[in-house]
């Protein structure tokens, strides 16, 4: 029992250590809006909350679900709520992480990365993406943020046939987000049509709104085919159009298999990737996206991603 209490409050006054850490670094100027997506820690938004603010020293989280509830999904009492907690914490809204156009392309042969079950528990078919849009604005206002992420629909073995209609749709969301003056997030990821730095830069080019911003996920990017997200990806990209960033990291297993792994202990180089991000002026949120469950559980898992995230932020120099 003695060793169990000593262990205890060892964790607390680590956890103690590391929220002043953190609180002195924001006071010093932390050129980012660090951040953790809620559902990564807990379902339970309050709990979330709790350890973003409390345990992780933050000031900004990043909403995509609670109540095993993907956040368009959720009613207006649930948002309520969630108002009420995030004003008990303190904590600002980076973005709305909605599964927008996280769907198939009409028209198109079925993507073979279709998923058969829902993904993040939103099941939005084309047909319904216009509201789910008009849905995403309502949100984006009711918690104060002005961004909406986005993706580019499940990966086609052959796009070209469909890109112009896709370029498009994506346009056409743009101007309708510019016109409540939001910016439109695309996230980079290996199941939809952009994966990829260089196919990332691709479909910013030919989606030249400048409230359509990137949101960039070099996590994503490493896994799809070797692809190496920092340096060769990240310097295709206009970085005056990444208006978001994804930090998790990947790992390749001996069976040529990728796995997501703990910050700092994949294939990313997450130390080069914050220098560049200030060097190139960039000051939006840099989020956590744990994905790796190595530790058991999503908190568990977060809190050791969180600290590496952290402490690679001090290698490079960067106080956070």
């Amino acid at each position: 029992m003695a060793q169990t209490r000593r262990s205890f409050c060892s964790g607390l006054a680590a956890a103690g250590a590391f929220t002043a850490a953190a609180r002195a670094a924001r006071a010093a100027g932390c050129p980012f809006r660090l951040a953790v997506i809620n559902d990564e820690i807990s379902q339970d938004l309050d709990h979330a909350c709790s350890v973003a603010a409390h345990d992780f020293g933050l000031e900004w989280i990043e909403l995509r679900g609670w109540d095993n509830k993907n956040i368009t999904e959720l009613d207006a009492t649930a948002i309520q709520r969630a108002l009420v907690t995030l004003k008990k914490y303190n904590l600002r809204v980076t973005d709305i992480a909605s599964p927008l156009y996280k769907t198939d392309w009409p028209g198109a042969p079925l993507s073979k990365l279709s998923p058969r079950r829902d993904q993040f528990h939103a099941d939005f078919d084309f047909k319904e993406q216009d509201a789910l849009l008009e849905h995403c604005i309502d949100l984006a206002k009711t918690f104060g943020t002005d961004r909406i992420r986005c993706f580019d629909f499940w990966r086609l073995d052959h796009q070209k046939p469909y890109r112009a209609a896709i370029d498009a749709k994506l346009r056409k969301a743009a101007q309708r987000c510019a016109k409540s003056g939001l910016i439109l997030l695309l996230e980079n990821e290996m199941s939809c049509n952009t994966a990829t730095g260089e196919e990332a830069a691709r479909t910013l080019g030919a989606v030249p709104e400048t409230n359509f911003m990137l949101n960039w996920d070099p996590g994503n990017a490493a896994t799809f085919a070797g692809d190496t997200p920092y340096p060769n990806g990240y310097d295709l990209l206009p970085k005056n159009r990444i208006g978001h960033c994804h930090c998790k990291d990947v790992k390749r297993e001996a069976a040529g298999k990728w796995e997501w792994a703990p910050v700092g202990g994949g294939v990313v180089n997450w130390e080069g990737q914050f220098r560049a991000l200030v060097r190139d002026g960039y000051h939006y949120a840099v989020s956590l996206e744990t994905h790796w469950r190595g530790a058991g559980t999503p908190e568990a898992s977060s809190r050791i991603s969180m600290k590496g995230l952290k402490d690679t932020l001090a290698k490079a120099g960067i106080g956070c």
